[in-house]
């Protein structure tokens, strides 16, 4: 009798074991998670324990909100000193959370330290531009349940992911930049990227909604005719402006409204399709026609200029109640882009893990 108990058991077990299993497929958020915390933990297993060590930091730490886009040497492992496999294992992690373009601009931007370092005549041993010196930061146990992210950062280029219980719920601060905006070699210095233009979408789409916009439009539109030095939030922890100035999306006709959604996707499909689809539902449930266009300096393409004009290059914004986008262009006569996005309600991840940390204590 125990022995045929004791066979039923063992015929059963598999059906107990199939039947709690979750039938319901991973949602495509969770799918990202997925491939984000493989290519994380596949990273972290190439490295040593000393390397191990400089990459990977506690997710409670302040390093974490250490971020900047200036050149400068960054905590984490720097691609200069990872092997081949480890640095490739290292942009793995990038292709799951950016798009393919997204990628490419990264990489471009990347690449533009061996062009400045080239137009500046640096020395062999001088490492201020540096293409190698990119670092990744792992914070947390990308294997639990519990909070974990990753940053990959170095001269404009800065990115910050976070994940909670197999889901990305942070994807900001992402800051991009572009020096020189256009690569232009010269008679006398040749270049392979001449032509190259990283943020040409960013920039001709911002001029094309601002020829479309009548004068009235523009006395709302334009909120200085000289262009800020500097994206305003700079690398501060929490992005705040004061006020939402410019012109709202209600005051946009229809072609401008379309311009102006448009130019906003631009920034948006920097993100692999899921997180940019993410976002913007963010964004339409904080209130699209909230969101404003404001606009600072030149109003007219001056980047072929010998000598700064008046305006001093251009700034423009994307501010809504839980966005904001910035894009400066003002260095070395209106040919240095920064631009930023921001989640003013998000960054970090901090509402999704703040919501996460009160229902846990």
């Amino acid at each position: 009798m125990i022995a045929k108990l004791t066979l039923l058991l063992f015929l059963l077990a598999p059906l107990s074991v199939w039947a709690q299993k979750p039938t319901s497929q991973p949602t495509d958020n969770e799918a990202i998670g997925l491939q984000m915390a493989g290519a994380v933990r596949a990273f972290l297993n190439t490295l040593s324990a000393d390397e191990r060590k400089q990459a990977n930091y506690a997710f409670a730490s302040d390093e974490r909100y250490n971020w900047h886009f200036v050149p400068k040497t960054r905590n984490g492992l720097p691609l200069k000193q990872m092997q081949p496999t480890q640095r490739q294992a290292a942009l793995a992690i990038l292709k799951t959370a950016l798009s393919a373009s997204g990628y490419e601009k990264a990489t471009g931007i990347m690449d533009l330290d061996n062009v400045l370092r080239v137009v500046e005549n640096r020395q062999p041993n001088d490492d201020f531009r540096d293409a190698e010196k990119y670092y990744m930061t792992v914070f947390g146990d990308c294997q639990s349940q519990e909070p974990w992210g990753w940053r990959f950062e170095g001269h404009h280029v800065a990115m910050q992911f976070s994940s909670l219980t197999g889901r990305v719920v942070g994807i900001t601060p992402l800051f991009f930049g572009s020096n020189p905006g256009e690569v232009r070699g010269s008679a006398v210095v040749k270049l392979p990227q001449n032509g190259k233009q990283i943020m040409r979408e960013e920039t001709e789409l911002a001029f094309a909604l601002l020829k479309t916009l009548t004068d009235d439009q523009r006395k709302q539109a334009v909120l200085s005719a000289k262009a800020y030095p500097e994206i305003l939030t700079g690398n501060a922890r929490r992005a705040s402006l004061d006020r939402m100035d410019g012109l709202p999306i209600t005051a946009m006709t229809a072609g401008q409204r379309k311009l102006f959604l448009n130019l906003l996707q631009v920034y948006l499909n920097r993100y692999h399709v899921t997180l940019a689809k993410q976002q913007f539902e963010r964004v339409e449930k904080g209130g699209l026609d909230a969101l404003h266009f404001a606009w600072a300096g030149d109003l007219t393409d001056c980047s072929r200029q010998a000598e700064p004009s008046a305006g001093g290059g251009w700034y423009y914004r994307i501010h809504g109640p839980t966005l904001l986008i910035e894009y400066d262009n003002t260095q070395n006569n209106a040919n240095h882009v920064h631009t930023t996005i921001r989640d003013l309600t998000n960054d970090f991840g901090e509402d999704f893990l703040g919501d996460h940390y009160r229902k846990k204590h």
